[in-house]
């Protein structure tokens, strides 16, 4: 029943922003998210400023779909995509399985389910109404909640409880993120058999070669659908601006440009690098495409740039941007084996993080010098441009510190997973399906078999081996001398490349040995522990203690009372909060640590609470103090307090 109530709740949000896409001429699920988002955007931002509820945002939508309905059918005849349907059903399959590994919401789901909550509670909205801290600032990566907008509009619509909203929207969202992918790809090769092999590689390297269904099983989560869903949607509809141009594609990308941006700042930067890229390189190739690429990136940049515009006090407040010598050696110690550390003020991206994905990554890096045989093809110039732009930023020290002073070590370290791997995977066995013609078939499932056994990847926290620098440094070499080579042979010969259905095959069997490794590990992460709140505190919580109210408890308590009911609490585990002047999350924890040191109630009292949770087996109180307090709740783990 959950099934039917996501499916149906998601098919009405994305119904107005279909319509509006079809409006403007547009089919297909990367216009539809765009725009959808668009809407909730728009939607929010005025149910904000008058301070209304979540109901006046679910209105504003469906009547801004009943506006695009009456112009649908004067837009002109979209273009279809052939083999559509046949991804749909895949990722429809491939959902489901999905919800097998679910698990339980754990570590950042917390706080996106906290957010989740408040929004769905509230009477009156506001930026800052959703915050984890009453008194606290904006999330800098997460300061205009849209992504947790729509999810507790999923949860409206579909009446459900927004935990199983944050644990199961991966189900419904997997297929989109397979069909914008496809799109993606044949945006960009205008050929369903690299689009076929672009699929299987993102969905290899996310979904399968990390076990337990990878980052797909957080597809519910701003930074993984980001990265799964608007990435890819944003670069269809910006490689369908560069080959048939019009108005209603440039205002789609801008769109993409926008909602990507509001969802996950950091993202909206990274997709610029390789396109910038992508823009010099075509224009060094194909001068009369520049214009269309720089229109293109221009749509992805000013909306994007906007927004960022509005955010910069809340960035500037960050102290992990533009880092203090404390902070940037916290970043060593946090990221180490992911950074080559020369001194405090010369760092780079460890080379051996762009392969860490495992075999599929390592196969890209070893055909990005192929694109040099095609380069008067598009998507040569952007497997070669967006690769040697993202590897300068992140492999040259000078380049890597200035970008991460801007965005955090955090956050930069994350940029190398935007260079175009799966379309250097695609392309690289377009050239070799020209020059082994059918035995690129049998040689691709040898090199996923060997690859895979050889690089299964390195998917920690803490990277311990990662893939091969040697194969990094291939790469960006052979990526040059490609780029060199192409330039100058570029008018002599035709492009080396034979987009058939060979391409689609030998892409499926080389990911094929990775989905039979990833059988036995098809289960719930061990990582995703069930919450140890009990659900007699839970109901005690969401029955007892008014929306609002600030609740008091130890830092990993308190982040699960935030994500249980749509309460404010006064303190969080330093790793799940921005560290900024007013969060001050370090202070928070050891306020925290003293009250349940001494028993001092003017320490809650400070941060206005009026509940207090006593986990009485990680930080019981002093057992010689008496609490003034009223006992609401207690049980074997837990006590419930009314504070004076």
């Amino acid at each position: 029943m959950t099934f039917l109530q996501l499916a149906f709740a998601n098919a009405v949000l994305l119904l107005p922003g279909a319509l509006v896409a079809r409006a403007l001429g547009q089919r297909g699920a990367a216009p539809t998210l765009a725009w959808s988002l668009t809407l909730v955007f728009g939607a929010l931002a005025l149910t904000f400023l008058v301070g209304a509820s979540l109901s006046l945002t679910l209105v504003l939508v469906l009547a801004a779909g009943g506006v695009a309905l009456r112009f649908r059918r004067r837009a002109p005849r979209p273009e279809r995509l052939r083999g559509r349907f046949w991804v749909l059903r895949i990722g429809l399959s491939f959902g489901l399985l999905l919800w097998l590994v679910a698990g339980e919401i754990g570590g950042d789901g917390l706080f996106h389910l906290a957010r989740v909550q408040k929004l769905l509670a509230f009477d009156e909205l506001s930026l800052g109404a959703v915050n984890e801290f009453a008194d606290g600032g904006l999330h800098p990566g997460y300061a205009f909640p849209l992504w947790h907008g729509f999810l507790a509009l999923v949860a409206k619509v579909g009446f459900l409880d927004p935990a199983d909203v944050v644990l199961h929207e991966a189900t419904i969202l997997a297929p989109l993120a397979l069909l914008v992918a496809y799109e993606a790809g044949y945006a960009l090769f205008r050929r369903a058999g690299p689009a076929v092999a672009v699929t299987c590689a993102a969905v290899g390297v996310t979904a399968l070669a990390p076990a337990h269904g990878g980052a797909y099983t957080a597809l519910g989560l701003p930074a993984t659908g980001s990265r799964q869903l608007l990435v890819p949607a944003a670069l269809a509809l910006a490689f369908a601006y560069v080959e048939r141009p019009s108005r209603g594609l440039l205002a789609s990308t801008a769109a993409a440009g926008l909602v990507l941006a509001v969802v996950h700042p950091t993202y909206a930067l990274f997709v610029w690098l390789p396109f910038g890229g992508f823009l010099l390189v075509r224009a060094l190739a194909a001068r009369e495409e520049a214009r269309r690429i720089a229109a293109a990136l221009g749509a992805l940049v000013v909306p994007a740039a906007l927004y960022l515009l509005w955010l910069t006090p809340t960035i500037r407040d960050t102290a992990s941007v533009a880092p203090g010598e404390d902070e940037v050696q916290r970043a060593f110690r946090q990221y180490a084996g992911q950074l080559d550390v020369f001194s405090d003020t010369s760092y780079r991206l460890a080379p051996e993080v762009f392969g860490r994905a495992g075999a599929i990554a390592i196969a890209a890096l070893l055909l990005v010098p192929l694109a040099g045989l095609a380069l008067r093809r598009r998507w040569a110039a952007y497997v070669l441009g967006g690769f040697l732009a993202v590897a300068a930023v992140m492999l040259v020290p000078q380049l890597f510190v200035a970008f991460s002073d801007a965005v955090s070590i955090s956050q930069s370290r994350r940029a190398a997973g935007f260079w175009p791997l799966s379309f250097a995977f695609a392309g690289g066995l377009v050239v070799l399906t020209a020059l082994l013609r059918g035995l690129v078939i049998p040689a691709a499932l040898a090199g996923g078999i060997v690859l895979q056994l050889a690089y299964p990847g390195d998917f920690d926290y803490r990277l311990e081996e990662g893939g091969p620098a040697l194969v990094t440094w291939v790469a960006v070499i052979g990526g040059i001398v490609a780029l060199a080579v192409g330039l100058v042979l570029l008018r002599r010969r035709e492009a080396l490349e034979k987009p058939t259905g060979a391409v689609a095959i030998a892409g499926a069997l080389f990911v094929l040995p990775i989905a039979v490794q990833a059988v036995p590990d098809w289960s719930a992460s061990p990582g995703r522990q069930a919450s140890p709140l009990t659900p007699g505190l839970v109901e005690a919580l969401r029955e007892r203690v008014p929306e609002g109210e600030v609740v008091f408890s130890d830092p990993e308590t308190s982040y699960r009372i935030a994500a249980a009911a749509p309460v404010y609490v006064a303190t969080a585990p330093p790793g799940h909060v921005a560290d900024t002047e007013q969060n001050r999350p370090y202070e928070r924890r050891d306020d925290a640590r003293r009250f349940f040191r001494t028993g001092n109630l003017g320490i809650p009292a400070r941060y206005g609470a009026g509940w207090l949770v006593v986990d009485e087996v990680r930080s019981p109180l002093p057992r010689s103090r008496g609490l003034p307090a009223d006992q609401v709740y207690t049980d074997d783990r837990y006590t419930l307090y009314a504070l004076p």
